[in-house]
């Protein structure tokens, strides 16, 4: 079964470029001028393997459609843009993009990071032959086959949530650094902020209402196994 890849670019020559050298790669593509398309396709259930944004969109731009999208969802998203300031970066990536590259680029490199971005996930999302579950109060992490049940329901979560709350759940009163739970759960080349980690832990927080993990002010997070929530 080919991976599906949806393309949002509003140039036809870029876009056609770029579809012409992933389908020579075999994936399957979808192509799309602009973001409302885009998000109407995605509401419709038809849910690509990954997804390639370009900022500079008429209408919703890709920053507000890469955060729809991660709202309700842990597919991979690579940005596109003609902008090269860090702050566009940083912004990208901390609203749940997983890669960022700048325009004019090569369509062989983004092939290689589309390749290298499936990989990643890959290996992050498939259980690694564990059959067991680990509990800390009223939250149960079912570890083989990546479901979480917190007061007696179960909450769906998205890959990253999954990763962050396993990371705590097997390392009960242990405090870990934002720059740890980076390379843990984005991976080791992850270039953007720290404050993705305070946005997902926010997340949780949010989805999970008294869940105890605790702030370490001036450094980063751990998950009591105490009733007690010191946040």
């Amino acid at each position: 079964m080919h991976a599906n890849v949806a393309i949002v670019e509003d140039d036809r020559n870029i876009q056609n470029i770029v579809k012409a050298y992933l389908q020579k790669e075999g994936y399957d593509i979808i192509a799309m001028d602009n973001a409302e398309d885009a998000w109407e396709y995605w509401n419709s259930g038809k849910k690509p393997d990954m997804w390639i944004l370009d900022i500079m969109l008429p209408g919703m731009d890709g920053y507000e459609l890469c955060k729809k999208i991660r709202d309700t969802s842990d597919v991979p998203i690579i940005i596109i843009s003609a902008k090269d300031e860090e702050i566009d970066k940083i912004l990208g990536l901390e609203l749940g993009g997983d890669d960022y590259l700048t325009k004019p680029f090569s369509p062989r490199e983004l092939v290689a990071r589309v390749k290298r971005l499936f990989k990643r996930v890959t290996v992050q999302r498939v259980p690694q032959g564990v059959k067991e579950e680990r509990q800390l109060g009223d939250l149960i992490v079912k570890l083989d086959d990546r479901r979480i049940v917190w007061q007696g329901e179960e909450i769906e979560v998205t890959a990253k949530e999954f990763d962050m709350l396993s990371i705590f759940v097997q390392n009960q009163n242990r405090a870990f650094s934002r720059e740890e739970l980076l390379k843990k759960v984005w991976g080791e080349d992850y270039f953007g902020s720290d404050r993705a980690v305070d946005d997902l832990i926010k997340r949780l927080r949010k989805k999970l209402d008294g869940l105890p993990i605790e702030t370490v002010w001036g450094y980063g997070y751990r998950m009591r196994s105490s009733s007690e929530d010191g946040s």
